[in-house]
Formats: C-alpha cells, sequence, structure tokens
C-alpha cells in the first residue's frame, strides 16, 4: 500500500472512535422536558462524570423533576456520590396546573364522534410534554388512566 492510502486508513479510523456525550450535552438531555426517558438516562450518564455541575443538574432533578421515577434514579445518584440530600415525596395531585381545563379544550377540538384514540393522538400531538410526564408517572397504568379522564370530560 501506498502511503496516501495508510495515512487515509488512519484518519478513517480515528473518525471511528466513539466520544461519549459531554456535559453540555447530557444537561440538554436532562432539561428536555418532552421525553422522560432521556431524562431518566441523562441521570445514568451524569452520575459518570465527576464534577460539581454535575451535582446541581442532579439536584435539580432530584427535586423538581414532574416525573417521579426521573427524581428517584436522580436522588439514587446523588446518595452514591455522597450527598446528603432528601428522598423525593411521589406527587399525588395534578403534574401540570389546570391539566383538566387543558384536557377539556383537546376533547372540545375533536369531532363529537371522536375515539379515545384520537383524543390520546391529539394530545401527544398538541401536549408532547404533558403526555410523556403522565405516561412516566403513570407507567402501565397510563392508558387505563388517560381513558378515565376521557371518559370523565364527556360528562363535563
Amino acid at each position: 500500500m501506498n502511503e496516501e492510502v495508510i495515512n487515509e486508513l488512519e484518519i478513517n479510523e480515528e473518525e471511528n472512535i466513539e466520544v461519549g456525550p459531554t456535559y453540555e450535552d447530557l444537561k440538554k438531555a436532562a432539561n428536555r422536558s418532552s421525553d422522560w426517558r432521556v431524562r431518566l438516562n441523562a441521570v445514568e450518564e451524569l452520575a459518570q462524570l465527576d464534577n460539581k455541575q454535575v451535582i446541581d443538574v442532579l439536584t435539580r432533578m432530584a427535586t423538581s423533576d414532574p416525573v417521579y421515577q426521573v427524581q428517584e434514579a436522580a436522588y439514587l445518584k446523588l446518595k452514591e456520590l455522597g450527598e446528603d440530600v432528601p428522598a423525593p415525596a411521589k406527587n399525588k395531585g395534578e403534574l401540570f396546573k389546570g391539566l383538566t381545563k387543558i384536557l377539556v379544550r383537546i376533547k372540545k377540538s375533536l369531532p363529537a364522534d371522536h375515539t379515545y384514540e384520537d383524543f390520546k393522538e391529539k394530545l401527544k400531538k398538541m401536549r408532547v410534554d404533558i403526555y410523556d410526564t403522565y405516561e412516566g408517572d403513570k407507567g402501565d397504568d397510563f392508558d387505563k388512566w388517560l381513558e378515565g379522564v376521557w371518559a370523565s370530560l364527556s360528562k363535563k
């Protein structure tokens, strides 16, 4: 092989080296309101970095993330890192102020004979933040909960 081809191969090998996510990338992921799974993954990745800024981000997530699962994961990582933080409390009320009003507006924007699936899709398109937060909060019971809420809105 000539020297030019060898140099090109070395450059290509260097380009294929995977670099882990940076702190800034993880901070953006931790603030992504439309995907609780991304935030949960960011907690895991952030805990691998060793700096004060990570503690600040994880502390914020442990105290104010709308999805309890993310709060709990951040809390556990902080404990592993030796931080003395209070355990998050599970929020039992509405996670979004005026949720019923928002859902009524979405329901009224649909035809009178719409289905639950129509409502669910419209909610996901119009308010992915609400959809995602409650999906994370309710887990496997999300569809059952949302269908119950949808049915109760019919009577209003």
